[in-house]
């Protein structure tokens, strides 16, 4: 790998369900946290936000399959996938249970975790985040203000034909300005980290396949929290998108949701935000290994 080195983290890779995984960590002490991107991100979009965990935590942060360094060629991209993935890493590792934090396009794939396996989760964190079956999938109706990169992921062979080559033009000088709100939080770095990954042969299909997934699953993931609806504590962190986040986190857990939201904030939050992010991540994790 060749990504940008930074002192505080390690990098490791497992073969995990099928397919490699990658994952960096940081932090000796502490309960183990596990950190999940969206998407256009890989596990450097928490690079700020994890020197700020380790001193009190042990911090890993993992590239989903199809993502950043972690395996790109093996079948199945989906939700599903991603979950058992990230229960079996947990079990290899001896990590359980995590405190989980996740932005994005992972909510299917982490909700799944938790509502299967909640003995891999002491608490979820939920990001800017939302469920097919809950509203998500209204983010595709270009018709009433959805995104049209959602379908364009989408679509078998789109992203490599639209996407494949101007990953740094996508990056840099379209998706990040629009969807980001505190000048400068996403730099010339960042972008070209991302570009290095996302630019690999079969760079986007990690993305394809959480947002084909995204558009077919919402009956199953309904039906799944519906029969197995989670149990433990879970934080709704919103910024950009509000209080949707709280929302769908509130129809899918037995128990209260604590929120917090992050004004004057885009998006991207672990980017944007790293220290209001943190302070909300250690007080609540504080609270719950206290308890």
């Amino acid at each position: 790998m060749s990504g940008p080195a930074l002192p505080v983290v390690t990098h490791h890779t497992a073969p995990v369900n099928g397919t490699t995984i990658h994952w960096v960590a940081a932090g000796s002490t502490g309960s183990p946290v596990l950190l999940v991107h969206g998407f256009p991100e890989t596990w450097w979009t928490f690079h700020r936000l994890v020197p700020l965990l380790a001193a009190r935590h042990r911090v890993l942060a993992v590239d989903l399959r199809g993502f950043g360094d972690s395996g790109l060629d093996c079948p199945g991209h989906g939700s599903a996938d991603s979950a058992e993935d990230l229960h079996q890493l947990i079990g290899q590792l001896g990590l359980g249970p995590v405190h989980l934090a996740a932005q994005d396009i992972s909510g299917a794939a982490v909700v799944r975790l938790a509502a299967c396996h909640p003995e891999d989760v002491r608490s979820l964190t939920a990001i800017e985040m939302g469920l097919p079956g809950f509203g998500l999938e209204g983010l595709a109706d270009v018709t009433h203000g959805g995104s049209w990169h959602i379908g364009a992921l989408a679509a078998p062979g789109v992203p490599e034909l639209l996407l494949a080559g101007r990953e740094e033009e996508f990056l840099g000088r379209m998706w990040f300005p629009a969807m980001t709100a505190v000048p400068g939080a996403v730099t010339r770095a960042d972008v070209g980290e991302l570009t290095r990954t996302y630019s690999r042969p079969n760079g986007w299909r990690g993305a394809a396949g959480l947002y084909r997934s995204m558009l077919a699953e919402g009956d199953d993931v309904r039906e799944l929290v519906t029969a197995r609806p989670l149990t433990m504590p879970v934080l709704a962190v919103g910024a950009g998108g509000g209080a949707f986040t709280a929302s769908t986190m509130r129809q899918v857990t037995t128990g209260e949701v604590a929120t917090v939201q992050l004004d004057g904030v885009g998006h991207h939050v672990a980017l944007e935000a790293p220290d209001r992010l943190a302070t909300a991540l250690l007080d609540f994790w504080g609270r719950i290994d206290a308890a």
